[in-house]
Parts: structure tokens; sequence; C-alpha cells
């Protein structure tokens, strides 16, 4: 522990989160902006809360396949399937903060436009992002 009360870290453990943050954020970005043109084709022909569904689904598989092998360093397909059975659970929890924001914009905002539905779920997905590599970190990549 620290003077402060804080818990220290070793050396190892901090340069790892310090490589490991940048990627996880590139990759973030890169899975919000495929989420939300997925959301954007699926609102075409369907609801918001099925076109969230679809997008999220789609784009939550690609984000830990990415990030398995660029900001954890995992290669081959050993663990692959835990590791996204896992990675459901982050799924889930987005799905839960996605789907609430979509519901909220319906009973506050019924004539919500796009751009709107899309400003809610940037903000959902944000949230859902911490919560996403606390999850990653500390228990679906373990260690790495």
């Amino acid at each position: 522990m620290t003077f402060t009360g804080e818990p220290t870290r070793p050396p190892g453990q901090r340069r790892a989160l310090l490589r490991q943050l940048p990627s996880f954020l590139v990759i973030g970005v890169l899975s919000t902006l495929f989420y939300l043109g997925l959301f954007v084709l699926a609102r075409w022909f369907t609801g918001a809360q099925a076109a969230n569904l679809i997008a999220l689904a789609v784009s939550a598989v690609a984000n830990t396949a990415a990030n398995r092998r660029f900001t954890f360093g995992i290669t081959g397909s050993e663990g692959a399937l835990r590791h996204q059975l896992q990675g459901a659970v982050a799924f889930l929890i987005g799905l839960g903060l996605s789907s609430g924001a979509l519901a909220l914009l319906g009973a506050f905002v019924p004539d919500a436009s796009r751009p709107v539905e899309l400003a809610g779920l940037i903000v959902a997905n944000g949230l859902a992002t911490v919560a996403r590599f606390l999850l990653l970190k500390t228990w679906v990549f373990r260690g790495r």
C-alpha cells in the first residue's frame, strides 16, 4: 500500500495496464463505430430494440476477439470459445444499458430522431465499455 492507502501494483502489472489501455481504447472506438453502423443499417428494417440486439451481438463478438488478440496478446484458438462465452457477460451488461437507454427514450421522447437514439446509445456504450474493460481485465483475461 502507498501512503495514500491505495494498493500498489507490481511494475509488471503497471506496464501491462499502460500497454493495454491504448489498445483497448482504439478497439473500443472502432467497435462503437461498427456497432453504430450496424444499428443504423438494422434500424431500416426493424425496431430500435431489435436493431440494438443485432448490432450489439455482432460487434461484441468482434470486440472480444480483437481485445483477446491485440489488447491481451492471446493468439491461437485455445480458450477462444471460453473467452467468447465469458465476454457474453459484458455483452449482457451492454445490452441492458443500451436497451434501457432506448426504453427511456421511448418513454420520454417517443418520436426521438435517429441522431437522438444514437446519442443515447453512445452514452450507454461508454458506460458498458468501462464494465467491459474491468470484466476482461479481472476475469476473462486475468493475469494478462
